[in-house]
C-alpha cells in the first residue's frame, strides 16, 4: 500500500536537505529511528524505519516542494513519518498533504 505525502516549506526553504542531514546527524549520535538505505542519489533519498515494516522514498521536487513515497502494509510508518517531520521542522513546513 502506497500514500503519496507532499511537504511544502515556508517560503520555498531548501528542506530536504535539511532533512537528510538531520537523519544522519540523528544517526551518528544515537540509533534514530529512520536510516538511509542503499545507492547515495542526488535528490533522493530511501529510508526505512527501526520497527515499522517498509520503506519511504524522498525526492527534492520542483520549488524545494518535498515528496515522500511512503509503502507500507499499515499506518503506522506514515504516522511515524508525519510525526518526525512536525517535531524536527513543524516551524519550517507550509503544508503536508497525503493522498491515498
Amino acid at each position: 500500500m502506497m500514500k503519496l505525502v507532499q511537504i511544502t516549506p515556508l517560503d520555498r526553504k531548501p528542506l530536504y536537505g535539511a532533512m537528510v542531514k538531520k537523519e544522519a546527524e540523528i544517526r551518528k549520535r544515537r540509533a534514530g529511528a529512520f536510516s538511509r538505505v542503499g545507492t547515495k542519489t542526488a535528490n533522493k533519498a530511501k529510508w526505512k524505519h527501526v520497527r515499522f515494516k517498509g520503506w519511504i522514498t524522498l525526492e527534492r521536487g520542483r520549488s524545494e516542494i518535498v515528496t515522500a513515497k511512503v509503502r507500507s502494509p499499515d499506518w503506522q510508518l506514515l504516522a511515524a513519518f508525519v510525526g518526525w517531520v512536525d517535531r524536527h521542522f513543524g516551524d519550517q513546513v507550509e503544508a503536508v498533504t497525503i493522498q491515498f
